[in-house]
């Protein structure tokens, strides 16, 4: 009998001690492996080292942070498959999204799923579009405000007559090109658009589009790829040895650490744009962007490049939306995001706009020593 009620009162004293709280999982979906892979491991690091320093000062909600990597091979059926892996996992947050096809193969399964998805890279403007998934973020600028840049600088600084494209040939690239020529159009461009070579994401010999190109002689050629590790490298060394004279003009956000390691010099001469660097102002004097790029070179022995910003942005955005409402809920959080100010990131403080896109703020640029990776600010 006193054993019963022994077993008994230890069991309702065991029902009185209160549950440990679970770990809040953040996934990323990242490609791993092949040409972008250095360039998705760059943001996962960036990811990891923000989740660890929220970890080092108590978590969130009272919680531990785990991060779930996966790679998706740059390849939307993969993608997919990652995305249903997380929701299986219970990932309370999926940072996604260095090729447009694969976050938009990703975006309706994740928003069926329940889980908040917050783009890092992907630029093209069908993500913001509501269709898939009505709760969309975006840390990186898009292909209509990148667009914009890329055709003034084309038009009015250069006064390019005749301009040609190097376009990959994807949604992104395509969305790029589209929205440079709608640009064209507004800014009363009098030249004309005498040529555009296209290519494969994977491709990795441009010899026979470059030889076109160059029999055009353009002004300016306006360059998209993605492939920041291998096709990209690759197509700027194969552009030197063709000998072209007209300009290369990168779209924004192409011109990565990885493209000025494996092309170095290759890249002289590049004109690009981007919306952040470690380097330049305004970025060296927001204690944010410096006490990041501190940390991310003593982690992992190198500076961060846009990619990392754009992950570290990611996370930091929606801690900063979690602490204040209280909530992991996807809708809950995601409105405290869209159409308001954050402040505190790798960016300083930023305006996210209704679409849930993170308003950008660009500096154009050529390099001017691409084996250490030099720039000068254009505007």
């Amino acid at each position: 009998m006193h054993k019963t009620k022994l077993a008994l009162a230890l069991l309702l004293g065991l029902a009185t001690v209160p549950a440990m709280a679970q770990d809040i999982k953040v996934g990323t979906i990242f490609p791993l492996s092949g040409g972008a892979g250095p360039d998705g491991q760059t943001v996962t690091n960036a990811v990891k080292l923000i989740v660890q320093q929220i970890n080092d000062k108590g978590g969130l909600l009272g919680r531990k942070l785990t991060v779930i990597s996966k790679d998706d091979e740059s390849t939307p059926a993969v993608g997919v498959s990652r995305a249903n892996e997380m929701i299986a996992e219970k990932a309370d947050l999926v940072i996604e999204g260095w090729n447009s096809p694969v976050t938009l193969a990703m975006q309706p399964i994740l928003a069926r799923g329940g889980v908040l998805d917050i783009t890092a890279v992907s630029k093209s403007d069908l993500i913001l579009s509501g269709e898939t998934n009505p709760y969309a973020i975006r840390i990186n600028s898009s292909n209509g405000f990148d667009a914009g840049v890329i055709a003034k600088y084309v038009v009015e600084t250069m006064k390019a007559k005749k301009v040609a494209f190097l376009t990959q040939n994807d949604v992104y690239g395509n969305g790029f090109q589209t929205a440079v020529e709608a640009e064209f159009k507004k800014l009363n461009f009098s030249g004309e658009v005498v040529m555009t070579e296209k290519f494969a994401f994977k491709d990795t010999d441009f010899r026979v589009q470059l030889t076109n190109l160059k029999g055009a002689n353009a002004d300016a050629i306006i360059v998209t790829n993605s492939s920041n590790s291998s096709g990209l490298p690759a197509m700027v060394e194969q552009y030197r040895q063709a000998d072209i004279k007209s300009t290369f003009v990168g779209a924004v956000g192409i011109m990565l650490s990885t493209v000025f390691k494996v092309a170095g010099d290759a890249n002289n001469g590049v004109i690009s744009a981007d919306i952040f660097f470690p380097d330049l102002p305004p970025f060296t004097t927001q204690p944010e962007s410096t006490s990041f790029v501190a940390a991310y070179k003593k982690a992992y022995g190198a500076d961060p490049d846009k990619s990392a910003a754009l992950g570290a942005a990611a996370v930091q955005v929606w801690a900063r939306a979690v602490e204040a409402t209280k909530s992991l809920d996807r809708k809950t959080v995601a409105e405290a995001i869209r159409g308001k100010a954050v402040k505190g990131t790798v960016f300083g403080d930023v305006q996210f706009l209704p679409n849930g896109q993170m308003q950008p703020r660009y500096v154009v640029f050529k390099v001017v020593d691409g084996k250490n990776a030099k720039l000068e600010a254009l505007q």
